[in-house]
């Protein structure tokens, strides 16, 4: 699967593309991320990509036009894949508090794609016109202002890569907690020690229940406890 970024700020992606399962993936070719600079389709020498809002108002607004353009010419490099697979699976995604609340459904919709072409807002907004006329997908991770989209982003990578085979490394750790309805059991967990004793007198303990070694009591513990993560 292919991610796209178009940002302004490219270089906030470097740690979190260096590290961990995102980029053992990265390096297995389960994924590729594709991390571009919007101002790499700025029409002047000064590489702007922002101006001031129609109607007055604090702050700057991005561009319509070298939006417009990093996606198309990350629509067109994709063509090989195309030609390839035959129709490419495809979504453009805008994100803004305005849009839809994300989730682990559209998280495993996502994961089904071939190509998904982030656009990363800052500033004030984005002009509107790339929400009504080239995103697919208005997304928000939430009630809540950001500086940029480059957070969201990087959620919702890790978010869909994970339900990609192979990026988890076991089959099994996503089979065991993925529900019917493409949500997501998230139930408690313990590990060592059995018992935790912080101070003298307060003792911690692991439920008897996640020692006994009976997993038909242990699933229906885990059942009674989890919570389906789905919307």
């Amino acid at each position: 699967m292919r991610f796209d970024v178009i940002t302004i700020f490219p270089d906030i992606f470097k740690s979190f593309l260096s590290e961990s399962l995102i980029s053992r993936a990265i390096k297995k070719k389960l994924i590729k991320v594709n991390v571009r600079n919007l101002r790499d389709w700025a029409g002047d020498r000064h590489k702007t990509v922002d101006d001031r809002p129609f109607g007055g108002g604090f702050g700057m607004v991005l561009k319509v036009e070298p939006i417009f353009k990093s996606v198309m010419a990350l629509k067109k490099s994709s063509a090989f894949a195309k030609a390839a697979t035959g129709k490419q699976k495809l979504k453009i995604i805008l994100f803004t508090p305005r849009g839809k609340k994300f989730n682990q459904k559209i998280a495993y919709q996502l994961s089904k794609l071939d190509q998904v072409i982030l656009i990363c807002g800052r500033y004030e907004g984005v002009d509107e016109r790339v929400a009504k006329n080239i995103a697919d997908m208005e997304i928000s991770i939430g009630d809540y202002d950001l500086m940029g989209g480059e957070l969201p982003t990087m959620i919702l990578i890790e978010s869909v890569s994970r339900l990609i085979p192979g990026v988890l490394g076991k089959e099994n750790l996503l089979k065991e907690r993925i529900t019917e309805e493409n949500g997501f059991i998230e139930y408690p967990h313990y590990t060592r020690p059995e018992v935790f004793s912080p101070s003298k007198g307060i003792n911690w303990k692991t439920p008897k229940v996640l020692l006994s070694g009976d997993h038909k009591k242990i699933r229906e513990w885990r059942e009674k406890r989890g919570k389906n993560i789905l919307s």
